[in-house]
């Protein structure tokens, strides 16, 4: 496998819009973790009152349900910060350093695109819950536009981490998909692929 296996986390260079990017992503992981934790002991004071105390229960899974769904969203730019998300770096390695630099940068304004669409379509779902006063039909009835909110605010952040991943690689502060010149180079020497 190629690629520099030390570097995990989006590098910042010192630059100050790529620090601040980077503390709010991952606030925005602290953020999900704690909603997934949250969830976690719902689920569990759930299991309590239903098969302990032989209780009904009326919000809890609904709660548990909006907590996962937020946790993943609001995820979503910390896993980007640590690299976390799937990558297949196999044409990036045979590309020349140049033609991988190209190649990144398509794909990543591709990527800024595609989720400023989703950001868009996220926001105008939560304008409309929260215009409309929506509320899930639940014994809760909690108004949707707290859980929708998660829509817009996850992609925006995502959409942060992105465009700060792209300047960092135009500013020369990482290298494109993470592999240095050499690394490549290498790969395609040793046969590795």
């Amino acid at each position: 496998m190629a690629g520099n296996p030390g570097i995990t986390v989006a590098q910042t260079g010192g630059n100050p819009f790529l620090r601040f990017v980077a503390a709010i992503s991952t606030l925005a992981g602290w953020t999900s973790a704690a909603m997934i934790v949250a969830a976690v002991a719902i689920t569990c004071q759930m299991i309590f009152i239903r098969f302990v105390l032989n209780g009904s229960t009326i919000w809890q899974t609904e709660a548990v349900i909006y907590l996962v769904i937020a946790a993943t969203l609001l995820g979503l730019p910390y896993v980007q910060r640590l690299r976390g998300h799937v990558n297949v770096d196999l044409v990036p390695i045979w590309l020349a350093p140049k033609a991988r630099f190209g190649l990144f940068i398509i794909t990543m304004s591709m990527s800024i695109m595609i989720v400023g669409v989703m950001l868009y379509y996220g926001y105008e779902y939560w304008h409309f819950a929260w215009e409309r006063n929506w509320r899930s039909d639940t014994v809760w009835g909690v108004r949707l536009w707290i859980p929708y909110m998660s829509l817009p605010v996850g992609f925006a952040l995502l959409m942060l981490q992105l465009i700060a991943d792209l300047v960092a690689v135009v500013l020369r502060i990482e290298d494109p998909f993470g592999l240095a010149e050499i690394d490549g180079l290498e790969a395609r020497a040793s046969g590795d692929l």
